[in-house]
């Protein structure tokens, strides 16, 4: 078999590591980098109607199915993105393409051993613990990842050095890849937690600081929200966002809503659904802790994001913290969103010098 999945971000690496060692026999392939084709391609096929994650998730099945995959591996929930396997495998058998969708979507929550047995019928001859160490030990690759990147996303924007935080990244990203190993995994992030520090960064004390809030999918995906992280960093901003995987991965979902209505700070009276609570907490904490402005991401038509829009413009006024809203879908300019991104920065910049 060739295996492939869609991309989020860099959690394609961890994903990856997973596949090779649950299918040591087979072949998985990693779908080219997101890319204009890669939008145009799922936008082509899909519902107008359906948000650009979709778009973006189908446009990479596309290009994993062109370069002989021939098994599609999903993990979603939550959302609509629960439906989204059955749709987006019925529009790619309608196109003609011949494979085998594997999804392990679970409304309840995944179970492990039923997730194994999943797995055992698609063709895995790991065993159980096997499974379990693998599973365990792509929890800690995403663990380390989100850590590091915590690192980085707070300091790139004042490193001395041109491309010192991202030539280190493209090597741990490397390094991790070929990690089979909890002691491999902890040497690589050692290493790297050593190579960071050692990048010479000069950050003043009144610089900017910015949140990043919204949809998963946009806040994570660089090339979907137009490298807004990257963006901010040549602006001398620091950056904030505590939406990633490890987040979704070690907060139960009673405890998740139950805390994030409770960091709503009375805005909310009941749970929103995918990330729209999370996204009115997080804007209300980093109010709360004075940050000079936050960014609100999410795709055209989230129901969730939209529904948390009332909160965050609440909260922006009472607070006395701008907040910025972007909407993108598959006919978003790049330009436009360059353009709006130094305006709030400026606006920013001159209230600070004012205050």
């Amino acid at each position: 078999m060739t295996l492939a999945m869609p991309h989020l971000g860099d959690y394609s690496v961890p994903l990856e590591g997973l596949l090779r060692m649950l299918f040591p026999h087979d072949k998985v392939l990693i779908p080219p980098p997101n890319s204009k084709r890669s939008i145009e391609l799922g936008a082509r096929h899909s519902p107008d109607t359906v948000c650009v994650p979709f778009k973006y998730n189908l446009g990479n099945m596309i290009e994993a199915l062109e370069h002989g995959a021939d098994v599609l591996a999903v993990i979603g929930g939550g959302c609509r993105y629960g439906y989204y396997g059955e749709l987006q495998e019925q529009i790619l058998k309608d196109l003609g393409y011949n494979f085998t969708f594997f999804s392990l979507t679970d409304p309840n929550g995944l179970k492990m051993k039923n997730a194994h047995k999943a797995l055992v019928k698609l063709g895995c001859k790991a065993s159980f613990a096997r499974f379990l160490y693998a599973a365990a030990l792509t929890v800690r690759k995403f663990m380390v990842m989100d850590k590091l990147d915590a690192y980085i996303r707070a300091n790139v924007g004042f490193q001395t050095v041109p491309n010192s935080f991202e030539n280190l990244k493209k090597q741990f990203l490397a390094e991790l890849r070929q990690a089979f190993s909890f002691r491999a995994v902890g040497k690589v992030r050692r290493k790297y937690n050593r190579l960071l520090k050692r990048v010479p960064v000069n950050v003043p004390p009144d610089c900017l600081r910015v949140g990043l809030i919204g949809e998963l999918f946009m806040v994570i995906d660089s090339f979907a929200n137009y490298y807004m992280e990257k963006e901010l960093a040549k602006l001398n901003v620091r950056i904030t966002r505590y939406t990633d995987v490890t987040y979704l991965l070690f907060t139960s979902k009673k405890r998740k809503e139950a805390r994030n209505l409770r960091d709503a700070g009375g805005r909310l009276k009941y749970h929103l659904g995918a990330d729209g609570t999370h996204s009115v907490a997080t804007c209300h904490l980093l109010a709360k802790r004075g940050y000079d402005g936050v960014i609100h991401l999410k795709p055209f038509g989230c129901m969730p994001e939209i529904n948390a829009m009332p909160a965050l413009m609440n909260i922006g006024r009472d607070l006395k913290m701008p907040v910025l809203f972007f909407s993108f879908d598959a006919h978003t300019s790049e330009t436009g969103v360059k353009t709006r991104l130094e305006a709030f920065y400026d606006m920013l910049k001159m209230k600070k010098e004012k205050s």
